[in-house]
């Protein structure tokens, strides 16, 4: 529906600028024209590519293999609009399920958002969104975006173990909190233990889950998610 509006828009424009016999067609005139159209493509392409917008409020439920618990989380919109569409947007499409918890860092955080399927993988896991400005404060219990600089989140998240506030001024803003659950989070499985980083996230990507399990035994999973926009 949005692509038809564009067109039509477009369309209008352009049949405008032909119809228009106030000014002649000179060469000046002809290159402003084309400049206005190359800059409605662009916003066009920026309007195409935004994710739609999510409840005000909403929850995430993760099934793990941790525990009979669920991680909970609570989405407030506010805090990080584009952010909050994104994570539904991948929820709503199952992207987390059967995705390994592949970043554990105790006292620190608890890493996700590579899918152990790799249609998703080529779906999302490239797709960049902008950044959000931020509202909130990375305390414990706090999900963020991870990034790998300005204007690079797509997929990969992170729960707060602790609290992390230093990260507000690197431009992690948090779109939610956990609200239960939290315990089952911290009880994940450390595949990589001395290692902060993690697992090796591109062998993820292409490998999949039957590298994954094979290379790090033990390692925990979320099982499947679903989105809830009953608010508590």
């Amino acid at each position: 529906r949005r692509m038809k509006v564009v067109l039509h828009i477009l369309l209008l424009f352009v049949l405008d600028t032909q119809g228009s016999k106030s000014v002649p067609h000179t060469r000046v005139n002809v290159l402003t024209m084309w400049g206005r159209v190359f800059s409605l493509l662009l916003i066009v392409q920026a309007s195409l590519q935004a994710d739609p917008p999510a409840p005000d409020v909403y929850q995430v439920v993760f099934d793990t293999d941790i525990a009979d618990t669920p991680v909970i989380i609570e989405v407030t919109r506010s805090l990080a609009p584009l952010g909050a569409d994104r994570f539904y947007a991948l929820v709503q499409d199952g992207f987390y399920n059967e995705s390994a918890l592949f970043r554990v860092v105790p006292g620190f955080v608890l890493q996700f958002g590579i899918s152990g399927n790799s249609d998703m993988n080529d779906k999302w896991l490239h797709k960049e969104i902008k950044d959000d400005p931020v509202k909130g404060t990375n305390i414990r219990g706090t999900i963020s975006f991870a990034t790998a600089g300005p204007d690079t989140r797509t997929t990969q998240v992170f729960i707060n173990y602790i609290d992390n506030s230093r990260l507000d001024s690197m431009g992690f803003a948090p779109f939610g909190k956990v609200t239960a659950g939290l315990d089952t989070a911290e009880a994940a499985f450390n595949p990589t233990p001395g290692d902060q980083g993690g697992v090796d996230q591109n062998k993820y990507e292409y490998l999949g889950n039957d590298w994954i399990r094979e290379e790090y035994p033990g390692i925990s999973f979320i099982l499947g998610g679903a989105v809830s926009e009953r608010q508590p």
